[in-house]
């Protein structure tokens, strides 16, 4: 007779609880096939114009670097003020993808996008200051020139890539916008942000210091990153850097899934704004399913936003999200579960505008009543303000680029799934996914052959090691 552990059994009445609960009215509104009514279409019209507006409006036109932040009415900074002509790389790579969305829509003049598109890519290719290929974290939007003494940045560097190489394939007649962006992405040296390590990539360099001794050792992020290294036709890392990095998997509520304690929720966004992660699973145990793994994230971090109500009653069903944002107190890299000390009740728009493209239900109910609710106050020229707190009736005057590009994306994904199905074109990035051991799966029938594969674990003894687990 077999004799099992605690831990063994908590694991999989864990399994049965997520079998249970993709059958649950909540889990059948997280698809992204949701039949949107027209409504809600014409609200995601206008919130992605607007987003849309932010990278036309706030990009130098000579070489196309987005600013890192603007006011939300579209009003100029003062001179004086630290942000003036500020670019950030992360920033111009959900801009580059923009300026696809906005093409396909007719938001602008066609032919002044694909321009706009032109010179962005022929300043990364023939202009922009660059060691080994990666970029600055932020840079003077008129010359490109380091700011603020910031790094060069592997992260940063993969987000401007996931634009350059989305307008690679929407503009795949466009010769020359295939051959630029095709020049930035060969060049880059991945090995070289590998900084003597075997597999781990670091999160950047300095001129003055060299490379920063953090790398990405958990999962974060830098999805993204790590398929466009192995992926890299000229310059790729080993296979094996998938797997190199830490798993680590929390329990909050129902939801068990992979994170890292206070992770703002941008981390389980950013990478899928671009990577289609839909259908496929690592090959390995827990065959772990990036996309659903979103959507158990984005579930779990608005039951963590409900178990705050206590202590700021503006946390309701529908006015949730806390991720990386401004604060009445400055930039906070915020989140949760679990609490992290400095929450005071401030609310992000994006963290619900990043996941539309995984929990539409909850998600579109949340951005419609915050606008509903507060009006101008927090939706203005440039969409939704980058965070406010109807606790303390504070509201941010700014938008923040990179968090306005995610909810732009993430609502194109919603609607139409195109800039997953331009991304994904390219060739390197699905060979990455081969390489790295990913393999396709029928949704359907993805959690039942998960708890079948524990079951036959438990039977045989087997279950293999995932990382560590934590519970809240």
């Amino acid at each position: 007779m077999y004799r099992f552990d605690k831990t063994l059994l908590m694991r999989l009445a864990t399994l049965l609880l997520t079998l249970v609960a993709f059958s649950t009215s909540s889990y059948s509104q997280t698809r992204s096939s949701l039949s949107l009514t027209a409504q809600d279409d014409a609200f995601l019209e206008d919130l992605s114009k607007r987003s849309f507006l932010f990278f036309w409006e706030q990009a130098d036109p000579e070489t196309g670097l987005v600013a890192d932040r603007a006011r939300a009415n579209g009003a100029p900074y003062d001179q004086s003020h630290p942000s003036v002509d500020v670019a950030s790389s992360a920033a111009t790579g959900f801009g580059l993808t923009a300026l696809c969305i906005a093409h396909d829509r007719g938001w602008a003049d066609r032919k002044a996008i694909r321009d706009r598109v032109l010179a962005t890519l022929r300043f990364y290719a023939e202009r922009s200051p660059n060691e080994h290929g990666w970029f600055y974290h932020f840079v003077d939007r008129k010359t490109g020139e380091r700011k603020w003494r910031s790094e060069i940045s592997s992260i940063d560097t993969a987000l401007l890539l996931g634009g350059v190489l989305t307008a690679r394939q929407y503009f795949r007649a466009d010769r020359e916008i295939v051959r630029l962006a095709t020049l930035i992405y060969e060049r880059i040296d991945f090995p070289w942000m590998l900084a003597g390590q075997s597999l781990l990539i670091s999160h950047g360099w300095r001129p003055e210091s060299g490379f920063i001794n953090h790398t990405w050792n958990h999962y974060s992020e830098h999805t993204m990153l790590q398929l466009l290294a192995i992926g890299s036709p000229t310059h790729p890392i080993n296979r094996g850097a998938w797997q190199a990095w830490q798993r680590l998997r929390l329990t909050f509520g129902n939801y068990t899934y992979l994170t890292f304690p206070q992770a703002p929720l941008f981390v389980h966004q950013y990478s899928q704004g671009w990577v289609d992660f839909r259908n496929q699973e690592e090959s390995w145990y827990p065959y772990t399913n990036y996309f659903e793994n979103s959507v158990k994230a984005t579930l779990a971090h608005r039951e963590f936003c409900l178990s705050l109500s206590d202590k700021f009653p503006a946390f309701t069903e529908n006015v949730w999200g806390i991720t990386a944002s401004d604060s009445a107190k400055g930039y906070r890299a915020w989140g949760g579960p679990p609490a992290s000390p400095d929450i005071d009740g401030t609310v992000v728009p994006s963290a619900a505008g990043g996941s539309l493209m995984f929990t539409p239900g909850i998600t579109l109910a949340a951005l419609k009543t915050m606008r509903q609710k507060w009006g101008d106050t927090i939706y203005d020229h440039y969409g939704f303000v980058d965070a406010f707190n109807p606790n303390s009736g504070w509201v941010n005057p700014d938008v923040i680029g990179i968090d306005v590009g995610i909810t732009l994306i993430s609502a194109e994904n919603l609607r139409s799934g195109n800039v997953w199905r331009w991304f994904m074109l390219n060739k390197e990035i699905p060979r990455a996914m081969q390489l790295a051991g990913f393999r396709k799966v029928r949704r359907a029938m993805g959690t039942r052959l998960k708890v079948r594969g524990e079951l036959r674990e438990l039977r045989h003894h087997r279950l293999q090691p995932c990382g560590a687990s934590i519970s809240f």
